[in-house]
């Protein structure tokens, strides 16, 4: 009796820390993956009628880029990611990196034959898709904090003069504090953002009542009819539409921190109805007052609540700002781990929250290229018209990439995956086109920077196949060197040493060279590996293998995934619990300093080259890397030609 009367209790308790911790997540989520995509309503809507390729405020064309607009923001947001997109996680990792990663693994279990060129071109359009996110990355932060400051001159015309080095000085504040990580007002950030969403939809709906017919923009028709009216005119407005869903690839990006279940659950309650309902608002007011079109969002605002007003936004475009940076870090740490950028110095602001990660070389180079935007531009509408083309892209490519995961990895029908990502791609290319319209106006510099980013990804990864391949030649398979100590034992002196190899398969060229010049071997040698798996996580069952060898030799393999961050300790820990028993303390390290001098034939040019030699020069040194105990590191060098 007692037992059955507790049940409900029990399951009732747990309900409950269910409910508390997903909606835990879910605030969370708001300050973090909805920032970019929450303040779109600052220009999204100026720019259809304020901006490069404005359209006039008539009653028709508010109707009509308002239900563009709308149908945007279902079709891109909630119905691509939210519903399909989002179900292509790598082990609950989502972005445009895992993604890949996740088609590449799965398309190396096929026959070579048939998936060798259909891999490479997948890896080419990711790594190309990953790179325009770096222009992303320098436009949001710029564009966000500047349109957000611009309301000052709302509020008096003479401060209009201040926006410029106001929004500076906030830039340089922002990335300046990276240094502390976002752990410290991480808790903050949802509030804010909660906030702000209860603001923007008030201040909307406010508008509607007084002019509800603005409602009749939500019939799909008056976005067809304002295209079929305006021609070319009305599809290159598209490039300014398109500005309303340009935090869409993020709550993507974000999903391994939060899951698809909080996402979902704050766009669909409060996310998606406050920007409709701003939207709206906005649409309204043009309709009573046509002449608000220079900055139709605050002039939703009544003129006591402005001030107030611009301090929140100016706050909730910081947060959006921060996200977009703290995505960069997460990208280029995939990036190093995969193999693609030299290694560099990366930093663990949390104790708690291994996502939170500062990245210096990053940082700094975001910092100066968003400030020059700032005073290059000098307006958020000159912004907006080198805003969208990355993304647009990166949205595309998503699309190309979920094809081949709903074809070959979910084996849908080839029919419903055709109708379905056709649709797609013709909404997705129609807003790239239109983007590409502003080419000659500011949009060249996000591909160009994602064309440079891209290119030193390629140099980068080539420039290490050919120096692998290389050192492979002049050096010995584990089996060789395991024949020739049989043949010619040499003098072992009591100690344990560790040797880093970018092979499990061969020896390092340094144990070589120990070999040769000071004629000795020490008892215990540990051939260590660090390999890079295509999942996000590794486990720690299976992150270390330990194979003994011959003559007290061990092959150590440890595994990591691109999402986690090398740790010696921990694979010492972990080859110790499989029978070896080496002490951290007593161990020398031996690594490899490569010297690359260009000369060799090959497909890679004279330049390139150059530049890979370059970024080895500066690459951080694999002692800091992978944090070893500094006192007990012998670097030999040896000189490569590629």
């Amino acid at each position: 009796m007692s037992t059955t009367a507790e049940e409900p209790h029990i399951s009732s308790r747990s309900q409950d820390s269910d409910f508390k911790r997903l909606a835990t997540l879910s605030l969370a989520a708001l300050g973090v993956v909805f920032g970019d995509i929450g303040t779109s309503p600052l220009y999204a809507i100026r720019e259809c009628f304020h901006g490069e390729y404005s359209i006039p405020v008539t009653t028709q064309n508010v109707l009509g880029v308002l239900s563009l607009l709308v149908w945007a923001i279902i079709m891109i947001v909630t119905i691509k990611y939210l519903t399909f997109i989002m179900k292509a996680d790598n082990e609950g990792e989502g972005g445009i990196l895992a993604l890949t990663s996740l088609i590449i693994s799965h398309s190396k279990k096929k026959s070579k034959k048939n998936s060798n060129g259909q891999r490479w071109f997948l890896v080419g359009i990711g790594l190309f898709g990953a790179s325009l996110l770096y222009g992303d990355g320098m436009i949001t932060p710029a564009i966000s904090v500047l349109s957000a400051v611009e309301g000052m001159q709302i509020i008096a015309p003479e401060l209009g003069a201040l926006a410029i080095p106001v929004t500076v000085s906030i830039l340089v504040a922002l990335f300046l504090f990276q240094n502390n990580g976002t752990a410290k007002v991480g808790a903050l950030f949802g509030p804010i953002i909660l906030v702000w969403f209860l603001v923007i939809g008030i201040l909307g709906l406010n508008e509607i009542i007084r002019y509800p017919r603005i409602l009749m923009a939500l019939s799909p028709w008056y976005a067809v009819e304002f295209l079929l009216d305006n021609h070319m005119h009305g599809f290159m407005v598209l490039g300014a539409v398109f500005l309303s869903v340009t935090g869409a690839e993020a709550l993507y990006a974000d999903m391994g921190h939060f899951g698809r279940r909080p996402i979902r659950l704050i766009w669909m309650s409060l996310v998606l109805p406050a920007l409709l309902l701003n939207y709206f608002g906005q649409g309204a007011l043009l309709l009573g007052s046509p002449e608000s079109s220079h900055n139709p969002f605050y002039s939703l605002v009544p003129s006591w609540a402005m001030i107030p007003m611009v301090v929140l936004a100016t706050m909730a475009t910081i947060i959006a700002s921060q996200a977009l940076i703290t995505g960069v870090f997460s990208l280029t740490q995939q990036a190093i781990q995969l193999g693609y950028l030299p290694r560099l110095t990366i930093r663990h602001t949390s104790a708690s929250h291994i996502g939170q990660i500062y990245v210096p070389a990053a940082n700094w180079s975001l910092m100066f290229a968003t400030v020059g935007l700032v005073v290059g531009f000098g307006s958020s509408s000159r912004l907006a018209s080198a805003y969208g083309v990355a993304v647009t892209a990166t949205m595309l490519i998503s699309t190309i990439l979920f094809y081949f995961v709903a074809r070959d990895l979910w084996k849908w029908n080839r029919f419903v995956v055709n109708l379905l990502v056709g649709f797609f791609m013709v909404i997705d290319l129609s807003f790239f086109v239109a983007s590409m319209s502003k080419l000659f106006h500011g949009a060249w510099f996000p591909l160009v920077i994602g064309l440079f980013c891209f290119m030193i990804m390629l140099t980068w990864q080539q420039g290490r196949s050919l120096l692998l391949r290389q050192i492979q030649d002049r050096t010995l398979t584990l089996a060789e060197f395991a024949e020739s100590l049989a043949i010619q034992q040499p003098l072992r002196v009591k100690g344990q040493a560790i040797f880093l190899t970018a092979n499990p398969d061969i020896v390092p060229i340094a144990l070589l060279h120990n070999l040769r010049h000071n004629k000795m071997l020490h008892s215990e040698v540990g051939l260590l590996n660090f390999s890079t798996e295509r999942v996000p996580r590794v486990p720690n069952s299976r992150k270390v293998e330990v194979t003994p060898l011959a003559n007290g030799l061990y092959r150590i393999v440890a595994r990591y995934g691109f999402m986690e961050y090398p740790n010696i300790r921990q694979v010492l820990a972990l080859a110790n619990q499989q029978g070896m028993n080496f002490k951290p303390e007593a161990i020398s390290f031996f690594l490899n300093r490569e010297k690359i001098v260009s000369g060799m034939k090959s497909k890679m040019s004279v330049w390139r080259k150059k530049l890979f030699a370059l970024m080895a020069r500066n690459a951080l040194s694999a002692t800091a890397y992978y944090d070893l105990p500094s006192g007990q590191v012998i670097e030999i060098g040896v000189q490569v030609q590629i």
